[in-house]
């Protein structure tokens, strides 16, 4: 109802009704609002890429599981951006062809993204960021995780772990690979790491602003041939980017590795961690937050408006809080949670090293 006199208000009648019919989308007008328009709620996802696997691996899975449970007929609408901003502004568009009723969007850039919020709105659907800050004061609501406490936390970890292998800030230094200045949450994570790395007495040697691992690793590869021994720690705020850091470092012959961070809980971050390759990630609870995103989506498709625990730029949210994991706690994390099972983690090559964890 939102939606149509919107559209009714902009292009008349006539115009209206026959977007409707070439769009195959359902009519929102007042003779279809009967007992069963539950049936008739569409639910847009958009996500960003497919670089990093928890989107299509995780954050995907349990959104669709969610709602079809609380909503078995209502239909979602998929779309990836395979890190492209321009791709995903059109998968947008399309969706409000399809007369969305919601749009759940995971940015790939949010900046550029506001410009589907301002699509969004011009037809009344409102817009939901996910895991990423969309840069619109027309949002709708915030689902997202307190990325300035993973830095934090990744950030103490990497210090704590120097301290206690009794490393000099004298010695070396830490290369830093923060996220890509597109991501919102990347900065808020950068400033957390930078809060806990400024005060602890290690040098920063350089760093880099990426979500490539390639680039990560190819970047990596060239401050070896700069520092080489002088790297006490490499600070990764992903995983995606430790995976690159550990892959230059095992060409170039470095040994041992030194400590690296990471987040997201991959599969391959949590086996590098069991390798030795990498010191820790952090663990956000998706499951959670795509979940809840679920639930709001389809609060918002009611025309209700959902409880929301805090806000951010001024936008009702709802944030999940971070967990650092090191191989002492991946039992109690990952696997307690079934992010990830004990078979999946510990496949042949991981075994003894699983065992000594008491991951089970």
């Amino acid at each position: 109802m939102r939606r149509r006199a919107a559209v009714l208000a902009t292009a008349g009648v006539a115009a209206a009704l026959a977007l409707s019919a070439c769009s195959g989308g359902t009519s929102n007008n007042s003779s279809d609002n009967g007992p069963d328009k539950a049936s008739a709620y569409k639910i847009g996802l958009l996500l960003p890429e497919t670089a990093v696997a928890r989107y299509e691996g995780k954050d995907k899975p349990y959104f669709e599981a969610k709602l079809k449970e609380i909503c078995p007929d209502c239909e979602l609408l998929y779309a990836n951006a395979n890190s492209d901003p321009a791709k995903q502004r059109q998968q947008a568009d399309s969706m409000l062809t399809q007369d969305v009723d919601v749009l759940v969007v995971d940015p790939m850039d949010g900046v550029a993204a506001a410009s589907i919020v301002n699509a969004a709105k011009a037809v009344d659907v409102p817009v939901v960021a996910y895991d990423r800050l969309i840069k619109s004061p027309d949002l709708t609501y915030v689902i997202s995780n307190d990325y300035h406490k993973v830095g934090v936390l990744q950030a103490q970890s990497l210090v704590d772990k120097l301290k206690a292998d009794k490393v000099d800030p004298s010695a070396g230094g830490i290369l830093m690979m923060n996220g890509a200045t597109t991501d919102n949450n990347a900065g808020n994570i950068k400033a957390g790491a930078l809060s806990v790395l400024e005060e602890s007495g290690y040098e920063i040697l350089a760093d880099i602003d990426t979500w490539d691992p390639a680039e990560a690793q190819q970047w990596v590869s060239g401050q070896i041939t700069k520092f080489r021994d002088k790297i006490v720690a490499i600070y990764s705020a992903n995983d995606g980017n430790a995976g690159g850091a550990i892959a230059a470092l095992k060409a170039a012959g470095v040994s041992p590795i030194p400590p690296i961070t990471g987040l997201d809980a991959s599969l391959a971050g949590l086996q590098a961690i069991l390798a030795g390759d990498q010191h820790m990630t952090t663990y956000n609870a998706f499951k959670t937050e795509a979940e809840t995103a679920a639930e709001v989506a389809y609060a918002l498709a009611k025309g209700e408006t959902p409880a929301s625990e805090t806000k951010v730029e001024g936008i009702p949210a709802s944030l999940n809080p971070p967990v650092a994991v090191t191989i002492d706690t991946i039992q109690s994390t990952v696997v307690a949670d079934e992010f990830f099972t004990a078979a999946e983690i510990c496949t042949k090559e991981y075994a003894a090293a699983c065992e000594k964890a008491g991951i089970k």
